[in-house]
């Protein structure tokens, strides 16, 4: 194989969107939603989003730092959310256009563990997000990025040489976790760097956010004061609230969903306040515990509520990142990490979700295994292709070649054939073949396949004038965050 640099993207094409809640019952729990931020409200322990609330009519109670919402004043800012937009990328022919039919998906991100080829394990560094990054690249069931793992030897500002890694290593859209005010305004400041102005950073912004709430019913400070700079530099910003059954959520789904939702919405409505037609993307990840002990379970064998999730964005005219992939299975390659996440691409195309997220790493989302995003990849393309419509024409169906070849006889030799087999198959991990003729171990060609990525694809290089501008904004952030 040569070296390459053109990366590709291949999103999930969905011929048909299910629908798995009626109209009535999405509308029941915005009703629920709406009555939660009303009657009960959401801590927002933050100065600025307090007074921005406050001076737009909702109900703040100082001591608490608990806001109530007005059911008119949820909805009018909610009808400036817009349905769909722009992800911008380094190279334009990456950019995603989010729109109904198309599912873009990421790696997962947060892990916190590097495992290495000899089976040991170690906290993760900036070079483990940059490799990541690399072998993302040249995945096409990649379509943008998040940082992989932690970039721990980066101290306090770790969330910015992570997006820095990224953009370095990929052509693709990055989406990067940058909390508070301050780190946001110099992930700003890189964005325009890589748009190569602000009026284009706002056109095409090469960068999104994905926050984090709080559950029950709270905002980080953090997480909501890098939102509002975000949102009135134009960067999307996605919130993803993560509660649990029956610890930080009540035990039943549609309970668990009027306080997730609440906390999205919430939020939401602030960045509309702050910016009216802000990019916002709404996201509800589902969690579990052992009602025995109160632990938290990773990929319970009743697990639901993704559809919903997506259902209820698209309720609000929001669009929706889904959560997927991600198994609590320590070793790549096992019937449990493929049986965990066989379905995680699928379900979230056919529900029509924009936007997913987690593809690659282990052990609940906590280490990174590198070949495991092959292995993921192999399971998305699975996906992908079983959302491919065939096509029924003249042509397909070969009523002119049955006819020729007769009862008894054999295709193998015919014009047909020879046009279509080629594309009839495409081969997985498993169907790679050993000098011995046998099929090879799907792991092992995983592991190699991600050695050769490492050595030989080249991401389209980034400009050496940019790639100092951003090294300039880091040292400056290293003076001002420490």
């Amino acid at each position: 194989m040569e070296k390459h640099q053109r990366a590709t993207i291949e999103p999930l094409i969905a011929p048909v969107c299910l629908q798995f809640h009626s109209e009535e019952e999405l509308e029941g729990l915005r009703t629920a939603t709406l009555l939660v931020l009303e009657n009960v409200g959401v801590r927002f322990p933050s100065r600025p989003a307090l007074e921005l609330l406050a001076a737009n009519g909702a109900h703040v109670e100082s001591a608490s730092q608990v806001v109530r919402f007005p059911p008119d004043l949820v909805l009018r800012a909610m009808a400036d959310v817009p349905r769909h937009f722009l992800l911008g990328a380094r190279n334009r022919a990456l950019d995603l256009q989010l729109q109904t039919g198309l599912t873009f998906f990421c790696n997962d991100g947060c892990g916190t563990l590097m495992r290495e080829a000899d089976g040991s394990s170690r906290p993760s560094t900036k070079a483990d997000v940059a490799a990541s990054a690399l072998v993302c690249d040249g995945l096409s069931s990649v379509s943008f990025l998040w940082p992989m793992v932690a970039a721990q030897d980066c101290g306090s500002t770790a969330s910015l040489h992570e997006i820095e890694a990224l953009w370095t290593n990929s052509a693709k859209h990055v989406q990067g976790f940058v909390h508070g005010r301050t780190a946001a305004r110099y992930a700003i400041e890189m964005a325009s760097v890589i748009a190569g102005s602000e009026a284009e950073r706002r056109r095409r912004p090469p960068l999104s956010a994905m926050l984090c709430t709080v559950s029950p019913l709270m905002q980080d400070r953090e997480a909501i004061e890098a939102a509002l700079e975000f949102a009135k530099a134009g960067i999307p910003v996605g919130f993803l609230s993560m509660p649990t059954l029956g610890t930080t959520a009540p035990a039943t789904m549609a309970g668990l969903f009027a306080v997730a939702d609440a906390e999205v919405i919430s939020a939401t409505v602030l960045m509309q306040l702050a910016a009216p037609g802000a990019a916002v993307f709404h996201s509800i990840i589902p969690e579990a515990c052992d009602p025995r002990t109160g632990n938290y379970v990773a990929k319970p064998l009743n697990r639901s509520g993704r559809q919903l999730a997506i259902e209820t964005a698209h309720h609000w005219g929001m669009s929706s990142q889904a959560g997927a992939f991600g198994t609590a299975a320590s070793r790549p390659g096992t019937w449990q990490s493929a049986s965990e996440v066989a379905i995680d691409s699928y379900l979230p195309a056919l529900s029509g979700a924009e936007m997913a997220e987690g593809i690659g790493l282990t052990e609940g989302s906590t280490t990174l295994v590198l070949e495991s995003l092959l292995l993921d990849s192999d399971l998305y393309h699975r996906a992908r292709y079983a959302l491919v419509r065939p096509e029924i024409s003249e042509e397909t169906l070969a009523l002119d070649t049955i006819a020729a070849v007769q009862p008894g006889g054999h295709f193998l030799s015919t014009k047909h054939t020879r046009r279509h087999l080629p594309s009839a198959m495409v081969s997985g991990l498993q169907h790679e073949a050993g000098a011995d003729g046998k099929y090879r171990d799907p792991v092992a060609v995983a592991r190699e396949r991600v050695e050769w990525i490492l050595a030989n694809h080249e991401p389209e290089p980034l400009d050496e004038d940019k790639r100092n501008e951003l090294a300039l904004i880091l040292a400056s952030a290293e003076r001002g965050l420490h």
